[in-house]
C-alpha cells in the first residue's frame, strides 16, 4: 500500500509501470486537495487497483466526518477508469 499525505491510500497501485504511477499521485493529489478545499470534514481516500486482462478496475472510497461515498469504475485505459471513478465521488 502507498500512502502519501496521511489522507491517501493507494492499494496494489506499486505494480503499475513508475511513469504512470507518477501521474497517478499527481491527478490524486490535486483531486484531494481540491475536495479539502470543498469539504473541510474530508478524512481521507482509498483507491484499490485491479486488473482483468487489459482491464483496469478502481475501486474507490472518500471518507468525512458525515459518513463514506464508494464508487468503481472500469476501462481499458487507466487514466478513464481513474477520472471516472474520482468524479463519481465528487459528486
Amino acid at each position: 500500500m502507498i500512502e502519501l499525505g496521511g489522507k491517501i491510500f493507494l492499494e496494489e497501485f506499486s505494480s503499475l509501470e513508475p511513469a504512470k504511477l507518477i501521474v497517478v499521485k499527481k491527478i490524486v493529489g490535486s483531486y484531494v486537495r481540491n475536495v479539502e478545499f470543498a469539504d473541510k470534514t474530508f478524512l481521507k481516500l482509498i483507491l484499490k487497483l485491479s486488473q482483468s486482462g487489459n482491464e483496469y478496475c478502481i475501486e474507490g472510497a472518500l471518507e468525512n466526518a458525515v459518513g463514506k461515498k464508494e464508487a468503481e469504475a472500469r476501462d481499458i485505459n487507466l487514466f478513464y477508469s481513474l477520472n471516472s471513478v474520482l468524479t463519481k465521488l465528487r459528486n
